[in-house]
């Protein structure tokens, strides 16, 4: 008996400890999320739900969560925001969709994005981003969807871009991106118009013969 009465109070202290770490993921997520706030300009007021004083996120409105509480999924689609991303958004960790397509967001895609292992999806498409596409990209195995066509991009498409293995849709059309198309992995299967519209961009690598980032500086 007197194991079992030591035992109780150790799964009380385990439960609160469990409940504070909880608390303090959904805290990071939430300061992730408000610094997304703050860098936008939000003039219909989408966002005017994101209250940083609450203890989670996932009361706010374009915010899903799973069962435990942490940010899923990010809709932010066509909503008339302006603004840049912001590499505090690494701390989604368990980010699997962040839809922020048809705003006017300029400015560059964070490499930090690539820290998000268990996004599925990454659309970005009908923006004013500049810049390049971050190879660090590359690390998200997870990854299906990389749209971030009708933008500014600039620079070659990152080789790493072969690896992740569930990768399926690439659009990147519509950019100033230069180079050569890959052809390995993912790439064996992505239709040619996904890359139209790129003065820069040479046609598809030939057996490594035609060098890497050709006509690209």
């Amino acid at each position: 008996m007197e194991s079992s009465s030591n035992f109780t109070p150790f799964l009380l202290f385990l439960s609160a400890t469990l409940t504070v770490l909880s608390s303090v993921s959904a805290n990071s997520e939430g300061d992730a999320l408000y610094a997304l706030k703050r860098s936008f300009s939000d003039p219909d007021n989408v966002l005017q739900s994101w209250d940083p004083t609450l203890v989670s996120p996932c009361t706010w409105f374009h915010v899903t969560c799973n069962q435990n509480n942490r940010v899923t999924r990010l809709d932010l689609g066509n909503s008339n925001l302006s603004g840049h991303l912001v590499p505090e958004l690494e701390k989604l960790e368990h980010l699997q969709y962040l839809e922020l397509y048809k705003n006017n967001i300029q400015g560059v895609i964070p490499p930090e994005l690539g820290n998000l292992k268990n996004l599925v999806s990454l659309d970005l498409y009908n923006n004013n981003i500049s810049g390049i596409i971050p190879p660090s990209l590359g690390n998200l195995k997870n990854l299906v969807f990389l749209r971030l066509n009708d933008n500014r991009l600039t620079g070659p498409i990152p080789k790493e871009l072969v690896g992740p293995p569930n990768l399926k849709v690439v659009d990147v059309s519509n950019n100033d991106l230069c180079g050569t198309i890959p052809t390995t992995g993912p790439f064996e299967h992505i239709p040619l118009n996904n890359f139209e519209n790129n003065p820069r961009l040479e046609g598809p690598e030939l057996l490594g013969l035609v060098p890497y980032a050709t006509n690209c500086s």
